[in-house]
């Protein structure tokens, strides 16, 4: 009897299997402290945070449905004569890159599904990193210590694009051909080693023999193999340096609040993968994407009528078409500056925005770590700069897209084309200015809800018979949100001359500085915050309402 209850206990005291399992493990891994010091971490709760999410997962998207295309798919030049189901393309010659595509489109079981979803998620992940940047850029996530991590996202999306253009390649219609040719053509502006370029690159005279099989692992390997080890690395620094936050009660620098990433966060997470995945798949089954069977096989004598590159490669073919066909003819060569200068431009503008976590800190001289974000109103340079880059892009965008604007709305594409070029330089003043003025309107408009409260439409007639309008009190809360943020002083570079009279060496770098920092700090750059001796004067004095 004895022993029976001794069986029972020990079958009562046995561990589940799974915590075996995982005793295990941890035992030779050490996954539980790793899981306890992580799987808490907390999580801020703010839907602008859910632009990241996006990218990430039309990128894990991207992986799945392009794991399931190579198998399918043929990267050869090699021409074929098409017997495939497609009627009108009965008996035409084609590479077998595109007989492959047309197959995986009318004869793979889902084929056109996948190719759909595969191309519209590399669209979405690069309009979901590009607002995520955005995002990042306006409410200043990238101050120190996340400029590594900033890098990082701005070479996720410079190669993210160099990825699309290789992808949307491979098929060889007369439409990725059409940009090959156009690639052709940047090639051999480059002075001296140009030629030498598109013959390495092409394997010969355009179009060659071997692009496709050249670009396939470059696409499906190389690129996507540096960007995951760039997206592990960015996801890595966001656990190390936690997450930044939005300004609010209780928020400081030194803590997060938020959810924790188990069980709330991940819940939410699946959830919000599938409905990415759920909203890509509608809209590849309702809108077609890259329908080639229409478009044709490329054939080097023809291009396509209304030939247009992704968005994200329109800006660089926007510079391409306003730039004027400026050539130099030197010691017999022509160096073809109407392709060559609107194509080095192209990655200085992107440029311009990698680096500027840098250029701000050295002309603000702000080395602390920051975790709270800025409100863009509280950075009116910063904000104005950004707007006009942006707004540099969406003109070159048009200009990109000049025949189609001209065709749809029946305009003259010189007209375009002009406005274009002027809008590429004078734009982004004017989108600078109207900002920055936006920006310290909204700084005024603050200070006078922090000191006379908020408007509430209801107006009153004192004693006296004057009327006026009754303003509600803030709460605490909403009061430390307008007025948290720090103003400081702009750089400066000090007295000309020493204690001793003795003229001072400055440096030129050091006036520059100066003179930018009072751009971003200075009088005319921000709006003074309301003190506390003017708040609780108006607050206390006769005629507060």
């Amino acid at each position: 009897m004895s022993t029976a209850r001794d069986n029972d206990a020990q079958r009562r005291g046995k561990a589940p299997a799974g915590e075996r399992v995982a005793d295990w493990a941890d035992s030779r891994l050490g996954i539980y402290s790793l899981a306890k010091a992580n799987m808490r971490k907390i999580f801020p709760d703010h839907w602008s945070f859910m632009l990241g999410e996006v990218a990430l997962y039309s990128f894990i998207i991207i992986i799945l449905t392009g794991v399931y295309l190579t198998l399918f798919f043929h990267p050869s030049m090699s021409e074929v004569v098409y017997h495939g189901p497609y009627e009108p393309m009965q008996g035409v010659r084609m590479s077998e890159a595109f007989a492959s595509t047309l197959d995986i489109s009318f004869e793979v079981r889902g084929g056109l599904l996948i190719r759909q979803i595969h191309h519209w998620a590399a669209l979405i992940f690069l309009a979901a990193m590009f607002v995520h940047m955005m995002r990042v850029f306006f409410t200043g996530a990238f101050r120190k210590p996340r400029e590594i991590n900033w890098l990082f996202g701005f070479l996720l999306f410079f190669l993210g694009m160099l990825t699309g253009f290789t992808g949307y390649s491979l098929p060889d219609d007369l439409l990725s051909g059409t940009g090959l040719r156009f690639i052709e053509g940047v090639f051999l502006s480059v002075p001296v080693i140009g030629t030498y370029i598109t013959m390495f690159v092409y394997g010969g005279e355009f179009p060659g023999t071997d692009l496709i099989a050249r670009l396939y692992p470059v696409h499906v390997l190389l690129l996507p193999g540096i960007m995951l080890g760039l997206l592990v690395a960015h996801l890595i620094l966001v656990f190390y340096h936690k997450h930044t936050q939005y300004p609010g009660a209780g928020k400081t620098n030194k803590n997060v609040v938020g959810m924790p990433l188990l069980p709330v966060y991940m819940a939410k997470a699946g959830g919000f993968f599938f409905l990415v995945f759920a909203v890509i798949a509608v809209l590849s089954a309702i809108a077609t994407i890259n329908p080639i069977w229409t478009i044709g096989p490329y054939r080097p004598d023809q291009v396509s009528t209304g030939a247009q590159p992704d968005w994200y490669m329109g800006f660089a073919e926007g510079l391409v078409r306003v730039m004027p066909g400026w050539e130099i003819n030197i010691w017999g060569h022509t160096l073809v500056l109407g392709v060559f200068i609107p194509i080095v431009l192209f990655p200085v503008v992107l440029l311009a925005m990698g680096v500027y976590p840098f250029i701000e800190s050295w002309i603000t001289g702000d080395k602390r770590e920051h975790h709270i974000l800025d409100r863009p109103r509280n950075a009116p340079t910063r904000t104005a700069f950004g707007v006009a880059w942006l707004t540099a892009y969406f003109v070159m965008l048009v200009g990109g897209g000049n025949d189609l604007w001209a065709t749809h709305f029946h305009l003259s594409i010189n007209a375009i084309t002009w406005f274009v070029r002027i809008g590429f330089f004078l734009g982004p003043v004017l989108a600078f200015i109207a900002t920055r003025r936006i920006c310290l309107g909204l700084q005024r408009r603050d200070r006078d809800k922090v000191l006379h409260g908020r408007e509430t439409g209801i107006i009153k007639r004192l004693p006296h018979g004057e009327f006026v309008e009754v303003h509600e009190p803030l709460s605490q809360e909403q009061l430390h949100t307008l007025t948290q943020h720090e103003q400081p002083k702009p750089y400066e570079v000090g007295p000309e001359v020493d204690e001793n009279g003795v003229a001072r060496k400055i440096k030129g770098s050091q006036k520059l500085r100066a003179k930018l920092s009072k751009s971003y700090y200075g009088e005319q750059a921000q709006i003074p915050k309301p003190t506390r001796e003017e708040y609780q004067e108006i607050t206390s004095g006769h005629g507060h309402h």
